[in-house]
């Protein structure tokens, strides 16, 4: 079946063009159950049949939501923000929509890739269904709905469509499809249109064997998680579009916010663009940070030249004392402001909004609350540009002297500190493999195991080598090679022989 999407867009130039795009629509997309009979089976090496598809007798935990046999079916910002959960091995048998995929790899591909990666492990039983080609699934957006509603709407449709698709499987235990969903509206939705649908957290704390993945949800909504009875502390982030209008009329400067290692009550901003002036932005203080994280793309307002500071390294080598001297953060904060030198001062300003954030998983350790049978701890990083990051854990004791992974979610504005979700145990602090993977990973360096991809090109096991291969090979098995590689090494590509030649030499 052939339909066509029409739209117009304007070019470079300033012309009105109409664009007409053939979509095919097809009825032999395979739903990825192993227990139906009716699609046709997935093509090996396709993108439905390169993993082994939902199981026959859905495997995955007991919910006391749910106690039959049930599929999972996330929506886009449930993936997004969810994926620490979904990539964790108690979670199998998810179905992954088109429409939630491309969205995902439009707006963060780290995550596109995660999840990606969990789709190929045959273990998860992740099946990805191209709902957006299925004559059945597919929907035309409507005069005056948006993007993100017709999204939402298509996910609903296609889990009607799973619904009354699997009710067709002779089974004495019908398959049941569950919609999960943070979006209070679209679970409104689904429920009235007879859909099963629950947030991610009442399906997590509904599987009551594995009450240790709560501590790894992530906390969506930063007004939800504010300090109860706190007070304001940061003024509220200038939205972006604003932002925009202001960094283009030049009230604002764009630039990448570094953290001072030394102190993290200051960070340089260093402004993109080629001017000359003002090329880094000294930003002082609590306030004037303003929930800026390390390497987070910012906007800020330079202050009146009254109000500039010199880089805290300066004045406290100028003042004669050490950053260790200094436990107290309000005298820190004085001797900053009143330990200056005009010579010393640079350009300041204040950030007023984030572009773009550049958050990542961090390594560190775990500062248990004094306070008994307390959720809520704090975790302090290995980077010391990174703040410390409250978390909620019902594991603190067993994470007491352990290298951990905080994932950070928000950051509301009456807080100190970030709030953030544990994301894995490394081991323990000191041990040498613990402590080589947190240096792996706080540098950035790939260490990941291979993905099932980059392994189905390896050779089957026994391997050995043909005649087709000795073609192309020179044979060296009458000499005595051997490794110069370290114990334990994968890969093994320093080697050499030694042998007495005729005349007495030797040939190394």
């Amino acid at each position: 079946m052939l339909t066509s999407r029409t739209f117009v867009k304007r070019t470079r130039a300033g012309a009105v063009v109409k664009v007409v795009r053939e979509h095919y629509l097809r009825d032999d997309i395979a739903c990825g159950a192993a227990a139906c009979r009716l699609c046709p089976p997935a093509a090996p090496g396709t993108a439905n049949g390169s993993a082994p598809g939902l199981e026959a007798r859905p495997s995955g935990p007991a919910s006391s939501l749910c106690s039959g046999p049930h599929f999972l079916l996330p929506d886009t910002n449930l993936l997004l923000h969810q994926i620490d959960i979904l990539e964790d091995p108690v979670i199998k048998n998810v179905i992954v929509l088109q429409t939630v995929l491309q969205e995902v790899r439009h707006r963060s591909a780290p995550v596109y890739k995660r999840i990606r990666d969990v789709i190929q492990n045959p273990e998860k039983h992740f099946y990805s269904f191209t709902n957006e080609h299925h004559r059945e699934t597919y929907i035309e957006q409507m005069r005056g709905e948006t993007s993100n509603d017709r999204n939402d709407r298509a996910i609903r449709v296609a889990v009607k469509w799973y619904n009354e698709h699997l009710k067709k499987i002779e089974d004495e235990e019908k398959i049941q499809v569950i919609l999960l969903t943070n979006d209070r509206t679209n679970k409104e939705k689904a429920l009235e249109e007879g859909i099963t649908a629950y947030t991610c957290e009442e399906y997590i704390k509904s599987l009551t064997a594995n009450p240790e993945l709560v501590d790894r949800l992530a906390c969506v909504s930063d007004e939800g998680k504010e300090i109860e009875g706190g007070k304001i502390i940061f003024p509220e982030h200038i939205p972006l579009s604003k932002l925009q209008q202001g960094i283009k009329s030049g009230i604002y400067l764009q630039g990448t916010y570094r953290a001072n290692r030394e102190n993290y009550l200051e960070a340089t901003v260093w402004v993109h663009g080629d001017a000359e002036e003002n090329k880094e932005i000294i930003v002082q203080g609590l306030k004037h940070l303003n929930r800026a994280i390390h390497e987070d793309v910012v906007a800020v307002e330079l202050l009146a030249k009254d109000e500039w500071v010199a880089p805290s390294s300066v004045v406290l080598q100028d003042d004669g004392q050490n950053e260790e001297d200094i436990e107290n953060e309000e005298e820190k904060e004085n001797v900053l402001k009143t330990c200056i030198n005009k010579d010393m001062l640079r350009p300041t300003g204040r950030v007023v909004g984030i572009i773009k954030r550049n958050w990542r998983p961090y390594c560190g350790m775990l500062s248990k609350s004094q306070i008994k049978e307390a959720r809520r701890h704090l975790f302090t990083p290995a980077d010391r540009r990174i703040p410390r990051i409250r978390i909620e854990t019902r594991q603190a004791d067993a994470l007491e002297g352990q290298r951990i992974i905080v994932a950070i979610d928000g950051w509301p504005r009456n807080s100190r500190y970030p709030n953030g979700h544990f994301v894995k145990n490394l081991g323990s602090a000191g041990d040498k493999e613990t402590e080589t993977e947190v240096l792996l990973l706080e540098h950035d360096v790939p260490h990941q195991a291979f993905s099932q991809a980059v392994l189905s090109f390896l050779p089957k096991m026994p391997w050995s080598i043909t005649e087709e291969d000795m073609k192309h090979r020179e044979d060296l098995r009458h000499l005595n090679v051997c490794s110069v590689d370290p114990p334990g090494c994968t890969d093994i590509d320093d080697a050499l022989h030694c042998r007495e030649i005729g005349n007495g030499n030797l040939e190394v």
